[in-house]
């Protein structure tokens, strides 16, 4: 009898296989800056949470058949971002690309896995504030480059 497939597995399945080895890769980043995280797939990611919050996730990878390979932090606004490597996506969340030739550099992933599993608890408890003054900080920004 054959044990089910793990997620990275599953995920792996899914994806281009040229897109395998940065994926497992970074898969292998996260768990080793935080080995109690779980892992799953869901909406089309590899994602990694905390206890079972799902809903908060910390992390995920996304693969792309013609971007690379994207590490998505749910709370990334929280994040220092020292190598100046995030970009915006919704109103918290950040992500750090990875192009099809890029390698990963697991002390330089964990850091940010570190940092965002360190600032899931501020997150979990002011999650709506944050989003509220993440969305204004945008509104601003966008304001200051239209000239309006």
């Amino acid at each position: 009898m054959r044990e089910p497939a793990s997620p990275l597995e599953t995920y792996l399945a899914r994806v281009n296989p040229d897109r395998a080895p940065l994926v497992t890769a970074l898969h292998a980043a996260v768990l080793g800056a935080h080995p109690d995280l779980e892992v799953a797939v869901k909406y089309r990611m590899l994602m990694f949470a905390l206890r079972g919050d799902w809903r908060h996730w910390v992390c995920a990878i996304d693969a792309h058949p013609k971007k690379g390979v994207a590490l998505r932090f749910l709370f990334g606004v929280l994040l220092a971002d020292p190598r100046r490597v995030l970009r915006p996506g919704s109103s918290v969340l950040m992500t750090w690309d990875f192009g099809a030739g890029d390698s990963v550099d697991p002390t330089g992933v964990g850091a940010y896995v570190a940092e965002a599993v360190a600032r899931y608890p501020e997150y979990r408890a002011n999650a709506r504030e944050i989003e509220a003054a993440s969305k204004a900080s945008a509104a601003n920004r966008a304001t200051k480059k239209t000239g309006a």
